[in-house]
């Protein structure tokens, strides 16, 4: 065990005092032996990474369902872009970086199919036996769904910074509140660049008001907004930006909403997106039979038949669901 000892030794000498320590962890729901080489945190880290949902999110919508083109962000590109923003604030506040990538990782774990519009629809699908939100989700998928049944057993500071990266959480720790802040800077910004490549946005039609304090790029936005959180979180038992930024921020998340994720197309490719969702997950309540044989086996766990339903539909990929809509949906081509 001396090679993990060593690195959990370092992180005492090296981290500050309001950062989590690997060796102080609350650990995991079911204990079992420590990693001769890695820290409880890079271990969980390296679950994220290899577990099937992790890879999924390479085929799911982060904003623009269905793109044509090769550069546009997707739920796997977000969180990779999300972890380096986190990492880097992280680093520079002398906090756990290994907490804070495993968190950033693993946060968009258990998002739908077709970005917020699939997760619109199923919380409306499935309201009756409690809603869906992703976050929630997200913890379900490690927890629950992943190694067979099992879960990746993750520490309880990671699943406590997944479940709480929302706006209305509140993370334990503050590796979790950077990946929160994380978050929001990764995915205002890099869907600006996105609907600028769309032709959905102008450069030039990004309000003065937020370009005069952040700069006209996608990396001097960034840039501004880091250095901001680490300046005004420096020796502070929080994670905040000055009110001026937190502003901006706010302000260009609002401009957005206003004139790329609710305009015109956004709002007719979301509603062909809900359509499909709510069309599978009517179907597969009334032929279970037909999901797959690890969602069958929650059903025989005593899972629920609605339950297991939006697991299944929640873990489709946008591919996966249109494919399985179209071979359910729409005749098939005869071939002689």
């Amino acid at each position: 065990m001396i090679y993990r000892r060593q690195q959990e030794l370092l992180e005492e000498q090296i981290l500050g005092q309001y950062a989590a320590k690997s060796a102080q962890s609350k650990g995991r729901v079911r204990p079992e032996a420590q990693c001769d080489l890695r820290t409880d945190f890079q271990r969980d880290r390296d679950r994220i990474i290899h577990c099937k949902a992790f890879r999924r999110m390479k085929h799911k919508t982060q904003v623009f369902i269905s793109p044509e083109g090769d550069h546009y962000r997707t739920r796997l590109t977000h969180t990779l872009e999300v972890a380096q923003i986190a990492r880097t604030i992280a680093r520079t506040l002398q906090l756990n970086e290994d907490l804070t990538e495993a968190i950033a990782l693993g946060h968009d774990l258990g998002h739908t199919p077709f970005g917020h519009a699939g997760e619109r629809k199923l919380n409306e699908l499935f309201a009756d036996s409690g809603g869906f939100a992703h976050n929630v989700q997200s913890l379900r998928v490690v927890e629950r769904l992943e190694k067979d049944g099992l879960g990746l057993n993750l520490t309880w500071e990671v699943r406590d910074g997944i479940l709480n990266h929302r706006t209305s959480g509140n993370p334990a720790t503050l590796e979790g509140k950077i990946v929160q802040l994380a978050d929001k800077i990764a995915y205002t910004n890099h869907d600006i660049d996105d609907a600028i490549r769309a032709g959905m946005l102008y450069a030039d039609e990004i309000p003065k008001e937020f370009t005069n304090i952040i700069g006209t790029t996608s990396s001097s936005r960034i840039n501004t907004m880091i250095r901001d959180t680490i300046a005004n979180s420096q020796n502070k038992n929080d994670i905040v930006m000055s009110q001026t930024m937190r502003a901006t921020l706010m302000g260009l998340r609002a401009f957005m909403f206003r004139n790329v994720y609710q305009s015109a197309y956004a709002l007719q490719e979301q509603a062909k997106a809900e359509k499909i969702v709510e069309a599978l997950y009517l179907h597969y309540l009334e032929h279970p039979a037909q999901m797959e044989g690890e969602f069958l086996r929650l059903l025989d766990e005593g899972e629920g038949l609605e339950r297991t339903v939006c697991d299944y539909v929640a873990c489709m990929t946008d591919r996966f669901a249109i494919a399985q809509f179209q071979k359910i949906f729409l005749p098939q081509t005869w071939h002689t």
